[in-house]
């Protein structure tokens, strides 16, 4: 099974979600299920109980050519 949460790591460092509860969650997730968190700036706890830490380098992206941010794409 797998379950993304696609920018918690943002809902989380902006106070909409408690790193507890998230933090909990993860320790306690089913052994089948492989969980995907994404979002910048992951806390030290998140990163120590992960399996797979990866980072994406922004070489090129339409925003910084001015483009505001696309429903659908960015959001």
């Amino acid at each position: 099974d797998l379950l993304i949460l696609d920018e918690v790591l943002a809902a989380i460092n902006t106070n909409f979600l408690d790193k507890k509860t998230v933090l909990d969650f993860i320790k306690n997730k089913p052994h089948n299920l492989e969980l995907v968190l994404t979002g910048r700036n992951p806390p030290e706890e998140f990163v120590e109980a992960a399996d797979y830490v990866s980072e994406i380098l922004d070489i090129k992206h339409p925003m910084n050519q001015g483009i505001t941010a696309r429903k659908g794409i960015e959001y």
